[in-house]
């Protein structure tokens, strides 16, 4: 078998980047990198219409928004202040005195926002949940009397809260049904833990069945599975690319494919997200350029996307990239962390969605955390990609095998899906989750509210911006037996803070509903109805060509 490492020829892959005689692609018109509307709707790239739009933010809500962190921030400062000098009594947002003798966690800024911005309503993440995380779950009630350094139990359960929040995507995530007691049945059969890698003798006949069914489920030649999935991430990428390569990674990519890219020690650079202009642009000066001050053609140009993207709920415009993959001798990754099980009619993901062809994707990653209920993460491509994989991939050679009673759900919750467990129930989940998806996006958008993201995405984000309301969100859904998931800087831009609902199809319409009818009130009591229902397509936003380059040889 050939040799292939960060340094070598292709690292398991099919072909190399070339600098010259690049081929024009005549499949679908491309324009600036980027499709019109017309070709979007009318054949081309795309087989079904791509609805995918971002409402501005209102001017006054962006200057208010600022205004409010400018004003926490002048405060935070001005009582730090006061504090130093003895005039100010209240010491909430100062350090416990058990964390004097320590060496500081933060730096100097991070110290002050965490003091005085995250910790007014730091109530509102890590709430611990005392039951299955399914489309109900029962939350433990706490209180705080230390401005939320530390939480004390009342000793109430919140019972019955709508889970708006979970990825559970098709409602795998059961204590009951034919998952579950096939898990259990492994658990008696095998044990919780493995002790051991797959290199050793962690290697079971469970984990190459699944290996061989995740294969079969993308459409590729073979497959290799993790027992997390950011580490499915961070540790193949380095594996993949090294010091000569060039990676090309949307500016919204997860933290694991960033881990992974600087780990690796390649130049990362920057493309706009889902901007085909902008990815075109650098994949152009790459071919032409090559590398800094030697101009030597790189090793490797790898484009890293995701499926669909957590914060911002939009599809990647796989067609495209594709298209763009080809006519520059590139290669792709795919992460579909969420975007398996979730997307498509057979929940194969956004190539099923989009109807490809899965060997144009040379890396397939994805998690079984979410649309499977379960843990772990997967490679699928190349057979010649899959073995260089096994022999260097720091994940492989040093973790843990994955869990077997974990195997088993896997592979019960994948065989639903196909339909290989003699039953629809899988199609069902699927089509439910489309159907749910669709209907609550536009009853929220009637609403007035401004969403982002694609209408067939199960991730909605609902906008906030202004601090103030990122807290009073969550408290207010909680006290109506809500449970949503509310996100701010610097998780999202220092503006745009939001509330990520996700869709499950184990959500009935009437529970859908009942979610819908407390946002609807909490959205007139907090004033979050923005929407003037002015859309702008994501490839007609400004274009920035400033790009970032991470890592210099």
């Amino acid at each position: 078998m050939p040799r292939f490492g960060a340094g070598g020829i292709s690292s398991g892959l099919n072909h190399k980047p070339v600098m010259n005689g690049v081929q024009r692609w005549e499949n679908g018109a491309l324009k600036n990198g980027m499709m019109s509307e017309e070709k979007v709707h009318n054949g081309g790239l795309y087989k079904r219409p791509f609805n995918e739009a971002f409402e501005e933010t209102p001017m006054l809500v962006a200057v208010l928004t600022y205004m409010g962190y400018g004003i926490l921030t002048l405060f935070g400062y001005l009582r730090d202040f006061l504090r130093t000098w003895k005039i100010e009594k209240c010491h909430i947002a100062t350090e416990r005195v058990e964390q004097k003798d320590f060496v500081p966690l933060y730096q100097d800024f991070e110290n002050f926002y965490t003091r005085n911005l995250y910790m007014r309503i730091r109530d509102n993440w890590n709430r611990p949940v005392c039951s299955v995380p399914g489309e109900r779950i029962d939350v433990m009630e706490r209180f705080t009397d230390d401005y939320n350094w530390t939480f004390k139990f009342t000793g109430r359960v919140i019972k019955g809260v709508i889970n708006m929040g979970s990825y559970n995507y098709l409602g795998f995530a059961q204590n009951t049904g034919f998952c579950a007691d096939a898990s259990a049945k492994s658990l008696n059969q095998y044990g919780a833990g493995m002790c051991s890698t797959r290199q050793e003798i962690g290697n079971m006949e469970k984990h190459e069945e699944l290996e061989h069914l995740v294969a079969r489920f993308l459409g590729v030649e073979a497959a290799m599975t993790y027992g997390m999935g950011f580490a499915t991430n961070s540790m193949n990428i380095p594996a993949l690319v090294g010091k000569g390569c060039l990676i090309l990674s949307d500016e919204l990519n997860h933290s694991s494919l960033v881990l992974g890219a600087r780990l690796s020690g390649a130049t990362i650079r920057i493309f706009k997200h889902n901007n085909m202009q902008s990815l075109e642009k650098l994949l152009r000066d790459a071919i032409v350029q090559g590398q800094p001050r030697t101009h030597r053609p790189w090793k490797k140009i790898l484009i890293v996307v995701e499926g669909i993207y957590s914060m911002e709920g939009s599809i990647v415009r796989l067609p495209e990239v594709i298209a763009l993959k080809k006519k520059y001798k590139a290669y792709l990754y795919l992460d579909e962390a969420h975007s398996i099980g979730a997307l498509g009619p057979n929940g194969r993901g956004v190539v099923d969605y989009f109807g490809l062809d899965p060997r144009d994707v040379d890396i397939m990653m994805g998690t079984f955390t979410k649309s499977f209920g379960s843990a772990g993460g997967y490679i699928g491509g190349s057979k010649v990609l899959i073995e260089y994989l096994r022999a260097h991939s720091h994940s492989a050679a040093y973790a843990t095998s994955m869990s077997l009673p974990v195997v088993q759900q896997i592979i019960s919750s994948m065989k639903c899906i196909m339909g290989e467990d003699g039953t629809t129930l899988g199609q069902k989940r699927v089509e439910q989750l489309a159907e749910n998806t669709r209907y609550f996006r536009r009853r929220l958008t009637e609403m007035g509210f401004i969403i982002y993201g694609n209408s067939d995405s199960p991730v909605v984000p609902l906008m906030l911006y202004m601090p103030a309301k990122i807290g009073a969100f969550g408290r207010e859904m909680l006290k109506r037996n809500i449970g949503v998931v509310v996100v701010g800087f610097p998780a999202t831009p220092i503006i745009e803070s939001r509330a990520r609902f996700c869709v499950s199809a184990a959500h009935t319409k009437e529970m859908l509903d009942a979610a819908l009818r407390e946002i609807n009130e909490v959205g007139d009591l907090l004033q979050l109805k923005y929407s003037r229902h002015h859309f702008v397509p994501l490839l007609d936003r400004p274009f920035d060509e400033t790009t970032y380059e991470e890592t210099e040889d």
